[in-house]
């Protein structure tokens, strides 16, 4: 089940530099802004389909959820605002290598200390060097 987990990630990561590659263009030619609500609107469209015919009729209020865990919304136009700005200048590798780097560090932070309701996973050798590495990727892309 793991191994198919990672695999689904890793896919989703491949869906990130596309995404990446298509914002970029998009969003020189009708604006940042404007490029970052066309990949909102169309997910929205497309998820409030997928709730309506695979969504569970009886599950818990969204409004009953702990305000802080909406924050997602707002990280996420965030995040491909950055996406849109910056990829038609350091190219895709660098952009998507400068994105994993800051994910694993927040995520070593997140994950060591079990932050936002995740169980806490002590940062050990192996995944400062997995972070050391991954630093090491992002000189050698961007000094290219």
């Amino acid at each position: 089940m793991q191994l198919l987990m990672v695999l689904l990630t890793i896919i989703g990561g491949m869906g990130l530099s596309i995404e990446a590659g298509i914002l970029g263009p998009l969003g020189q030619q009708v604006g940042h802004f404007w490029a970052t609500f066309s990949i909102f609107g169309v997910g929205a469209a497309l998820t409030f389909l997928l709730m309506l015919f695979f969504s569970p009729r009886n599950s818990p209020s969204f409004f009953k959820q702990p305000g802080w865990q909406l924050l997602g919304g707002v990280l996420g136009p965030g995040y491909v605002i950055i996406l849109t700005i910056v990829t038609p200048y350091i190219g895709i590798a660098l952009t998507m290598i400068g994105i994993l780097a800051g994910q694993i560090l927040k995520s070593l932070i997140i994950d060591h200390y079990g932050l936002l309701g995740m169980p806490a996973r002590k940062v050990d050798r192996k995944r400062v060097l997995a972070l050391f590495f991954i630093s090491i990727a992002l000189v050698l892309v961007a000094t290219q």
